[in-house]
């Protein structure tokens, strides 16, 4: 009875509301404006020192050639024998560069590390901003318990805003019915209080940017 009582009482204030509309108090304030200070060192580096606060794994390639030997230096350092792909881009860069790969779908399930692109990088908070525009569609940013990102410096902004921005430049009236913002390896600390790493996704995440800018 109580609880009805109370919900009726707040249904009240408001309709009163509603009717009784008073005027806005901050007719002035700057919506436009940012809140954020502005980055002042390069947003590349910002985005790399970010994504490392966060436990993620930058590694900077000066070409595809070295985004080639880093990649197989991955491979040997974590004695993996490929890598899972489903985006036929990747497949394509990953064949010139001489870099293995698997994309049997009958073995998706048994996959350890994956490997996507994205649409942007974030230097505000070292996010990577991925969508079911990619080839990649959507399983492949949650499943894998490594996560790699092949991402080129010129992908790289100040802000979400500047990615979302861009995001309407390039799919216009096709946009994409899903956008994630991913910062750093999946992690909780819902049950106890303690860290649990990879609890809603991939437990390793790592991003290797390509410099395609002079």
């Amino acid at each position: 009875m109580d609880e009805t009582t109370t919900k009726e009482k707040i249904l009240k204030r408001v309709r009163d509301a509603l009717i009784n509309k008073k005027e806005n108090p901050f007719k002035n304030v700057d919506f436009t404006t940012s809140v954020f200070t502005h980055i002042e060192e390069e947003k590349e580096i910002a985005f790399a020192r970010k994504l490392m606060d966060m436990d993620g794994a930058f590694v900077y390639c000066e070409n595809e050639h070295a985004l080639g030997e880093n990649l197989k230096a991955l491979l040997k350092q974590k004695k993996w024998t490929d890598y899972f792909v489903v985006d036929k881009k990747v497949e394509m860069l990953l064949q010139s560069l001489g870099v293995p790969y698997q994309n049997n779908p009958e073995e998706f399930n048994n996959m350890i590390a994956g490997i996507t692109r994205c649409e942007y990088l974030i230097s505000r908070f070292g996010s990577v901003l991925v969508s079911s525009g990619l080839d990649s569609g959507r399983r492949m940013f949650v499943f894998p318990e490594s996560h790699i990102i092949i991402a080129y410096s010129s992908q790289v902004v100040e802000e979400l805003q500047d990615a979302l921005a861009g995001m309407r430049r390039r799919y216009r009236d096709r946009f994409p019915s899903q956008m994630t913002v991913i910062t750093g390896p999946s992690r909780t600390a819902d049950i106890e209080k303690t860290l649990v790493m990879g609890a809603h996704g991939p437990r390793e995440l790592y991003v290797f940017v390509v410099d395609d800018e002079d």
